[in-house]
């Protein structure tokens, strides 16, 4: 019994990180993990620096807002180019923009010459190039490993990546800005692009044939929005993703605030902050990474709706760090379950020459909301406090899971036939290979 439990645990841990078997995905992982930890240096700094010159919380949420609005408005032409062009290429391209942008930030930081106007200005450009990266980064994924069944456990990996970097980035980046200031957040961010870079250029992919295109881009980009938002399961992913953004996620533009004027800390507080809420989003990634099977991902989004509201609400009460960094915790676990869970779905269930256009319109719910939602936390924490403003997200948050939950049975019917044709599901395969020899359908499995 001993060598039976001791020889399941290695193949569960191997199970667990099976997309990294294939060596492009390998490449793409580490040059990832080593660029999200300065993006999430990168963003904690930012917080801090523009609550430490202007003293404004409506500012935090403008700028949020000019960082991420152009996800929102550029999301359907970006998913247009990913799915026409070498979304590989493209990808070489963002990087490097992005590189430009972190160098320029890092210069006028350091030499004592940033103003809000460049926050402002270089956040815009950020967001620009960021709407066309997430579409073809998200795209490109699928390319990355050989077999369809593995794609939902890279997906699950690349959630991983993101929160570990969201554990170790804040916490590193809170220690530097009560060291040596923000400035060298940005430019350990700058100089982390050069990974992501030097991975993008070792990666061993197909020759790109650009297909022969008959539609202008405003006709593909109809076609890929008829397609979306007329299959109800795409569609009401979707729906859900920008409700979670634009009323749950700016309650991480309010750290700030909540750090220095509640807590009365410092940027390692908020740093601390920001690492329980990566702790928690962390666990829930490896959660998603061990599944075996997109079996009973509808009901885990549910569960992880309820946790991230129930959380948040919970966190807007607290007056001490320790229970904040509790409720913080659970409140990244249910909103990385909730994000990473819905990715993953529309993943499996959509169809290959349309996916970059679908992406970007994910990209277009999941960023494109937030910075309305961060204007408008900004607005609310402003004039009627912040434990209000997040108490009201955590109400809000609750409400928008239930239709939903009531819609999941009529979803989990549609998807069904999808994943029979797929095959990605052993035993569905397998059912579907000897559908013939039934007499009675087969039984329908939970979504």
């Amino acid at each position: 019994m001993a060598e039976s439990i001791s020889s399941t645990q290695p193949s569960r841990l191997a199970g667990m990180f099976r997309a990294l078997q294939y060596r492009n995905y390998r490449l793409f992982f580490a040059g990832q993990s080593v660029s999200l930890i300065g993006t999430w240096m990168q963003q904690v700094a930012m917080s801090w620096l523009v609550y430490r010159l202007t003293d404004s919380v409506f500012l935090l949420g403008m700028v949020s807002f000019a960082n991420q609005i152009p996800s929102f408005v550029l999301g359907p032409f970006a998913g247009v180019i990913s799915d026409r062009f070498n979304r590989h290429r493209v990808l070489l391209v963002t990087q490097f923009l992005l590189l430009l942008q972190a160098s320029i930030l890092a210069f006028l930081v350091l030499t004592d010459a940033i103003t809000i106007t460049h926050i402002l200005l270089l956040g815009a450009f950020a967001g620009i190039v960021n709407a066309f990266d997430m579409s073809a980064r998200q795209s490109l994924v699928i390319q990355l490993v050989d077999k369809r069944e593995d794609v939902s456990n890279a997906i699950a990996l690349n959630s991983s990546m993101f929160n570990m970097a969201r554990l170790v980035g804040p916490s590193v980046a809170g220690a530097l800005i009560a060291a040596v200031g923000e400035g060298v957040c940005f430019l350990i961010n700058a100089l982390s692009y050069l990974a992501v870079l030097g991975s993008l250029f070792l990666l061993r992919l197909p020759t790109f044939i650009k297909a022969t295109e008959k539609e202008n881009v405003f006709q593909s980009l109809g076609e890929g929005f008829s397609y979306a938002f007329g299959f109800a399961p795409i569609r009401t992913i979707l729906l859900l993703i920008a409700s979670l953004s634009l009323f749950g996620m700016p309650f991480s533009v309010l750290m700030p605030v909540f750090a220095r004027d509640v807590l009365h800390g410092d940027a390692s507080t908020l740093g601390l902050l920001m690492g329980a809420s990566g702790v928690g989003a962390l666990c829930a990634a490896l959660y998603l990474a061990a599944r075996k099977t997109v079996v009973g991902l509808g009901k885990v989004i549910v569960d992880a709706a309820v946790l991230f509201g129930v959380g948040l609400i919970c966190f807007s009460f607290s007056q001490t760090l320790v229970i904040s960094l509790v409720c913080i915790f659970f409140t990244g676990l249910g909103m990385i379950l909730q994000m990473a869970s819905s990715n993953t779905l529309l993943q499996t269930i959509v169809d290959d020459d349309k996916r970059g256009r679908v992406m970007s319109f994910y990209s277009m719910a999941f960023m494109g909301m937030a910075p309305i939602g961060s204007l408008l936390a900004g607005w609310a924490a402003e004039k009627y406090g912040v434990h209000y403003t997040l108490m009201t997200c955590g109400i809000i948050g609750l409400l928008t899971i239930l239709p939903f939950a009531l819609m999941l049975p009529k979803l989990r019917a549609m998807v069904q036939p999808i994943y029979q044709r797929l095959g990605i599901l052993p035993e569905i395969a397998t059912g579907l290979r000897s559908s013939t020899q039934l007499t009675t359908p087969p039984r329908q499995e939970k979504v």
